[in-house]
């Protein structure tokens, strides 16, 4: 039987390599636009393929086929939250559209800070460490969304922290179901309802072009959709939701980097400034009471591996 520390390195494992696939989306969302892909045809192709993929997987052999099976409860908390990530993806992609990929997905890491705000309205005290997280993180959302020019784009900003808030609450709950079902099942459904969510929206805004193009990068956000869900959801069973979000950190430090030596975007003097303290914002977690150390050289005990399974 693997042992508690195995089990939270192989937690770790999964939600870094998570990370590392989502950080590139935005790219591969840019270069799909620039393709002439709409924001809601990439989100429903991709999406359809990836639960075509993750639902021939599990039917292909006998030993994936018992991750099929799901109690209705778990089917109803599965759905509420992919419905809850189908309206994350939808305004991120939309969003996309408006603001430079590396701005928008370091708007979109705030998601580790409303996971938190999550937890505290689920009947426990704002921490003082929430508020100066807070007030950190609102500092660099100003500094992040003033382009070269000098004006905001509030609706590219509205539209990406909206999609960081329903992917917040998309992680509480899913953990919920995670307490009782594998994560290979809950990744199954809630991917599932995502597609259905996002493929209403197609057929609500209409059909639209899909330039042949645009299909490349499409397929490789639907293959990183589906090895990413599967990846998270078990980061989030063996870590907790609050964990595995701030491992997302390194989302921003992908995207940034393929931004600017792959669609040459650039940050400005205050936007990097921006991103240091949006950073120094998400990793002051680890002070959050209950949840990682609070204070860098204090022991670890017995218990904290308890603390790190956060019940949301």
């Amino acid at each position: 039987m693997p042992s508690a520390e195995m089990i939270r390195r192989s937690g770790i494992r999964a939600a870094l390599l998570s990370a590392l696939a989502l950080g590139t989306t935005p790219i591969l969302g840019k270069l799909a636009y620039t393709s002439g892909m709409n924001p809601y045809s990439l989100t429903a192709i991709r999406t359809l393929i990836a639960a075509a993929l993750l639902w021939v997987l599990y039917l292909s052999t006998k030993k994936n086929r018992k991750f099929i099976y799901i109690y209705p409860a778990g089917l109803l908390i599965s759905a509420a939250a992919g419905a809850l990530n189908g309206a994350s993806s939808l305004l991120y992609y939309n969003g996309l559209t408006l603001i430079d990929a590396g701005v928008g997905q370091m708007l979109y890491s705030l998601y580790p800070l409303f996971v938190v705000m999550i937890r505290r309205l689920d009947g426990q005290r704002v921490s003082h460490w929430t508020k100066v997280r807070l007030a950190l993180a609102l500092l660099a959302v100003m500094l992040l969304i003033t382009p070269r020019g000098g004006n905001i784009d509030w609706i590219g900003a509205a539209l990406m922290l909206g999609a960081g808030l329903m992917y917040a609450m998309h992680l509480a709950v899913s953990q919920r179901v995670l307490y009782e079902m594998p994560a290979p099942t809950v990744a199954l459904y809630v991917l599932t309802a995502m597609t259905a969510v996002v493929c209403l929206a197609y057929v609500i805004h209409g059909p639209g072009d899909v330039p042949l193009t645009g299909l490349p990068p499409t397929m490789m956000l639907a293959g990183i959709t589906m090895l990413s869900r599967l990846l998270m959801f078990l980061g989030v069973k063996q870590l907790g939701s609050i964990q595995t979000a701030l491992l997302g950190v390194t989302e921003i430090l992908v995207t940034v980097v393929l931004s600017i030596f792959v669609l040459g975007e650039q940050l400005v003097e205050r936007q990097w400034i921006g991103a240091a303290i949006l950073i120094t914002s998400l990793l002051l977690i680890i002070f959050e009471p209950g949840i990682g150390l609070s204070w860098p050289f204090r022991k670890k005990k017995n218990s904290d591996l308890i603390d790190q399974k956060i019940l949301l």
